[in-house]
């Protein structure tokens, strides 16, 4: 799928470039529930999308170090039961998001995603990369599940006529 880490790389810095549109909204934009975007607020799309990025960002960090992921195999133990776990996975992500400030939830949202780049250029490309089980993985948690989100973006912008 990618001949490099760059190109991949490239694609998700791309692919996350939209969402840092939320970035430019106000505290009071953000906490809007959004009818068009599963009522969700801007706020809870950013915890969602930077949730997950944070669940790679540490699988990242320890596959920076060695070949294996205990983070990666908790969360390939989710996986297998998804459709009795997933909702109330994401509604504790959002959980964890809400409690926040909004200054740490917009730092968050600011910084994961360059983390989880700057650790990956570190982390050999045969332990992501060239791993199919982390790739499929990485890809579901980041420009896979932009693109499942973006409709939601649309909303909570046009909302706050964006």
């Amino acid at each position: 799928m990618y001949a490099d880490g760059l190109s991949f790389l490239d694609e998700e810095r791309e692919a996350w470039r939209p969402y840092e549109a939320l970035l430019d909204l106000t505290d009071e934009q953000l906490e809007k529930p959004v009818e068009g975007a599963h009522s969700w607020s801007g706020r809870d799309l950013m915890g969602h999308l930077g949730g997950w990025v944070e669940v790679w960002r540490a699988i990242a960090q320890e596959l920076a170090v060695g070949p294996k992921s205990p983070a990666f195999d908790r969360l390939t133990e989710i996986g297998r039961d998804w459709d009795a776990q997933g909702d109330a996975i994401n509604a504790r992500l959002q959980a964890e998001w809400a409690a926040l400030s909004m200054a740490e939830v917009r730092h968050r949202f600011s910084t994961l995603p360059g983390e989880l780049r700057g650790y990956l250029t570190v982390v050999p490309e045969a332990r992501w990369l060239k791993d199919s089980a982390h790739l499929k993985s990485l890809l579901g948690n980041t420009t896979e599940h932009y693109d499942e989100h973006m409709a939601d973006l649309r909303a909570v912008l046009a909302a706050a006529g964006r």
